[in-house]
């Protein structure tokens, strides 16, 4: 029986380490499962990045680095690989509204 509350100990602080876990939202049974399945998720796809990774991040630098760059618009397996390269620039699109800017024939 320690070895398994143990290994919940461990869950948790991996938990609040990687992703700043400081309340939980709900108290009840159902919404504490879908924190916890939620966080068993990302988890998964931090280890799973960290695995694809050449640059050699840390998870808890990987974490925080995505947390910056979540709303940023690069694609994600070249940063990781070379996250302090040059991001690439967005083609700028001109939309063309009829009727404005333009000369109208009569």
């Amino acid at each position: 029986m320690y070895k398994d509350r143990w290994e919940i100990e461990i869950f948790f602080k991996t938990l609040k380490q990687h992703l700043k876990v400081k309340t939980f939202i709900g108290t009840s049974e159902n919404a504490l499962r879908i924190q916890i399945w939620t966080a068993l998720i990302v988890l998964l796809l931090l280890k799973y990045l960290h695995h694809l990774s050449r640059f050699g991040w840390s998870m808890s630098n990987l974490a925080t680095m995505l947390r910056m760059n979540l709303f940023t618009y690069r694609d994600l397996m070249a940063w990781l690989h070379d996250p302090h390269g040059q991001p690439p620039v967005p083609p700028v699109i001109q939309l063309r509204l009829p009727g404005f800017g333009q000369a109208v024939a009569r």
